[in-house]
């Protein structure tokens, strides 16, 4: 039986460790370990699981140094054959882990792989950082099957197939642990959000498969470390969204691809300051700032990296889809413009 970790990276996030870890406890068979990284909280939360949960491993990062390398170091310490990055604020159901495991053992070509993630709060709903597997369009706007933009689909079962993806989400992702080490784990440089994104396009361009497993299902609370209304994620998902397209882009869409990018996160910049966000509009500022001072690290981890045309971006333009053409539903889009 493969030997499966199921690590927890938590911030001052006690709380959802005492409202959630005994759903995973209660759901884990005996072949999986249950860890809890703690990034430097000064909630107590490593003398909470010490006093609570002495089952549970604990590995302690020094430093806060966000979800990328909080997760880099702790998994630098972990042996299993499958890696589980596992949100805090996540409730798991029964049967989770299996169907998943099951799906990535029968084809070896499988990196990484997510459950369906539906609402805790509305859990007839999807949830908004990974539904139903992830996908981009051809100008970096990330997207899920149940979720485009802020437009949160209800879950009928339309997205019941087991299928392949672009990007599985990090707040429950599980990935080959052979592979997460070889490919260098998630890139540190972007802190939070979007380095899953990075992580899965790397897999890919290696030939690799990111796959989205419907039988395994989990509730997400989210926004459990930065809330959605953060000018602060405002910068790092702009910021973040420009570095991974650089890293990863083909050399003949990189001038086309930034020629349409600039002037769209110009628009988006106004388009905060016309509804009072002046913080919004800064970090869009700050984000464009950072791409164009760390040009020369960005182009240099781009040499190390191969790059071609994967399967699953959306060649189009997700915000002329959902804005002028009303397109708010996954299945509305053309099957046919996602690349093979």
């Amino acid at each position: 039986m493969a030997k499966i970790a199921v690590v927890i990276l938590n911030w001052n996030g006690r709380e959802f460790l005492r409202k959630f870890l005994p759903s995973v406890i209660a759901n884990c068979q005996k072949n999986v370990e249950i860890i809890v990284a703690d990034n430097a909280s000064t909630d107590s939360s490593i003398e909470f699981l010490q006093n609570n949960f002495p089952q549970i491993r604990i590995v302690p990062n020094r430093t806060n140094g966000g979800f990328a390398r909080g997760y880099n170091e702790a998994l630098a310490e972990v042996e299993a054959e499958y890696f589980i990055l596992l949100n805090s604020d996540i409730e798991v159901t029964s049967n989770w882990i299996e169907p998943v495991i099951e799906l990535m053992e029968s084809d070896k070509t499988i990196a990484a792989c997510q459950p369906k993630l539906r609402s805790y709060h509305e859990k007839e709903k999807f949830e908004y950082a990974g539904a139903a597997g992830g996908f981009i369009d051809e100008y970096g706007y990330p997207f899920c099957r149940g979720r485009i933009f802020q437009h949160i689909e209800i879950d009928n079962g339309q997205y019941n197939d087991a299928t392949e993806i672009f990007w599985a989400t990090g707040a429950c992702m599980f990935v080959r642990a052979e592979l997460y080490k070889q490919f260098g784990g998630l890139d540190e440089d972007f802190f939070a959000h979007m380095e899953e994104i990075d992580f899965c396009w790397r897999l890919k361009n290696e030939g690799y498969k990111i796959m989205y497993c419907p039988d395994s299902i989990v509730y997400h609370v989210g926004g459990g470390t930065l809330p959605k209304k953060s000018a602060q994620k405002t910068y790092l998902n702009f910021r973040n969204n420009l570095a991974l397209l650089y890293k990863n882009l083909p050399s003949n869409l990189l001038l086309p691809v930034f020629a349409v990018r600039f002037p769209l996160d110009g628009i988006a910049a106004l388009k905060f300051l016309i509804d009072g966000g002046f913080k919004d509009f800064y970090a869009v500022l700050r984000a464009h700032f950072y791409f164009y001072s760390h040009f020369t690290d960005l182009h240099r981890k781009r040499k190390l990296l191969k790059k071609s045309m994967v399967q699953g971006i959306y060649k189009g333009n997700l915000v002329k889809e959902f804005y002028l053409n009303k397109k708010k539903l996954y299945s509305q889009l053309n099957p046919e413009s996602f690349s093979k």
